[in-house]
């Protein structure tokens, strides 16, 4: 069966809701720049909640060794989600620095932008998400998808994201055979605003894929 992350998970009611519709993963945010940005107290209150009933992830954007210590003190996550310019040594280095788990985003439009995940070997999986448009602020979350054939060589493990919603995911997972999806946008009413109803359906869809 298919692991469901819900990730901009801002309010105690969405997370409970997130949770209680069986997301397996769920996201908190940390860039300031994106209406799903929370602080360190909300994400270590949030993250209460969460532990123990799925795995929490911290979503960081090129941060630097202070944001990282402080969220691996304060939040404690199972994994941290780099999003942003990291290398691969830097994905090593944020391992090592804090002691818990990085996976890499890769933003991917054709087949050579996926061939780059090979370069991360300490990334237990890899997250594939769309290209943001030119002049976007936000690295991902924008609502788009890209070409799931470009997946199609993938060697490394992958969680898939970019533009799914509760109409599309299960034809994505068909498509590609992701083991892990990713959702944000595609879950809320509004930015940021997530829609408890929209989770609930996209976790539906997501497990009965296949």
């Amino acid at each position: 069966m298919v692991d469901v992350k819900i990730c901009g998970l801002s309010t105690p009611e969405t997370m409970d809701g997130a949770l209680d519709a069986g997301a397996d993963f769920v996201g908190l945010m940390f860039f300031a720049k994106s209406p799903r940005n929370v602080t360190l107290r909300q994400a270590a209150e949030l993250a209460e909640r969460a532990r123990g009933r799925a795995t929490i992830v911290t979503v960081t954007v090129s941060a630097d060794d202070a944001l990282l210590m402080s969220i691996a003190e304060n939040v404690r996550p199972d994994l941290i989600q780099a999003h942003g310019a990291e290398t691969p040594e830097r994905v090593t280095e944020m391992a090592r620095l804090t002691g818990i788990g990085v996976y890499k985003v890769l933003k991917v439009r054709t087949a050579e932008h996926v061939a780059k995940a090979n370069a991360f070997v300490t990334s237990p999986f890899i997250m594939f998400d769309a290209m943001p448009p030119e002049g976007a602020v936000l690295p991902g979350g924008n609502g788009l998808a890209f070409d799931w054939a470009i997946l199609k060589d993938a060697t490394r493990p992958y969680m898939l994201a970019g533009g799914l919603n509760p109409e599309n995911v299960a034809e994505a997972i068909r498509v590609t055979g992701a083991a892990m999806v990713d959702v944000s946008s595609g879950v809320e009413s509004a930015p940021g605003v997530k829609d408890l109803s929209l989770i609930w359906k996209f976790i539906e869809a997501a497990k009965a894929a296949r």
